[in-house]
């Protein structure tokens, strides 16, 4: 049901690889085993789907505060739709490759919404996270999102998070605002 993963052996059988190149979705049939990811840090989402009802109304570009950039994912690819990708740099042992971070798929007649992101309480705190949770689990309840899109939603330059949900961490007492992210470039 989450159309493609990573870890647990999960190897060619599984499926082919998953990927954007040239801003389409790419299959690889490559060997080798399934999911990697670098150290946590910010990232650019990139919208590859603007019409679903999930993306409407959010920007083209966002960035997504600390958080594991999940790669090399495989599986069927059946019925999925890619709705946000973002790049995993080689630089942060990453694929080189526009990865799926969001996604959207029909299981029979149900609806499926699969997020990569939200590894902890940092990512949790995410707004980009919040809202495309919240967003993706509306449409698979009723096909619909009529959630509004908040002013605090992240740009393609910046992150934004609940120090609500931050503060819920212990090792990070003070919100994040003691973390030293840095935003990459690309």
């Amino acid at each position: 049901m989450t159309c493609v993963g990573g870890w647990r052996a999960r190897r060619e059988e599984a499926g082919p690889f998953w990927f954007y190149r040239d801003g389409k979705l790419t299959p690889d049939s490559s060997p080798g085993s399934a999911g990697s990811h670098g150290r946590r840090t910010p990232f650019l989402v990139t919208v590859r789907d603007a019409t679903h009802p999930i993306m409407r109304g959010l920007p083209p570009m966002w960035m997504h505060q600390g958080d594991e950039l999940y790669a090399r994912l495989r599986g069927p690819g059946k019925n999925m739709t890619v709705l946000a990708t973002a790049f995993s740099d080689p630089a942060n042992k990453g694929s080189g490759r526009d990865e799926p971070q969001l996604l959207a798929l029909q299981y029979g007649k149900g609806r499926v919404f699969h997020t990569t992101m939200g590894h902890d309480i940092v990512a949790l705190s995410s707004v980009d996270f919040v809202v495309t949770l919240q967003r993706g689990t509306e449409w698979a309840a009723t096909g619909a999102v009529t959630q509004k899109v908040p002013a605090s939603f992240p740009t393609a330059q910046t992150v934004s998070y609940r120090s609500d949900l931050a503060a819920l961490d212990p090792d990070y007492p003070n919100g994040l605002d003691n973390l030293d992210l840095p935003v990459p470039q690309r």
